[in-house]
């Protein structure tokens, strides 16, 4: 245990919570969803039969996008 413990047992102060933006990420990946969900409706049933699943597939993407973008503005305010 030496080895992770300094032998005076003193600790290095913890660094400082790096500054993100979470909402360039999430609005980019509502944007892609979006963009897949209007593919899928548009193009889907002219290639797939089985259309329908890829369409809520991008639905629930944009669920959870949305529920990620109200974490961010709640954890940016």
């Amino acid at each position: 245990m030496r080895l992770w413990i300094p032998p005076d047992g003193e600790r290095r102060p913890d660094p400082e919570p790096l500054r993100t933006n979470e909402m360039l990420p999430v609005a980019i990946g509502l944007g892609l969803w979006a963009v897949a969900l209007v593919l899928a409706l548009v193009v889907g049933p002219r290639l797939r039969s089985d259309s329908a699943a890829w369409a809520w597939t991008c639905v629930a993407g944009l669920g959870i996008g949305l529920v990620l973008l109200v974490f961010a503005l709640r954890r940016k305010a």
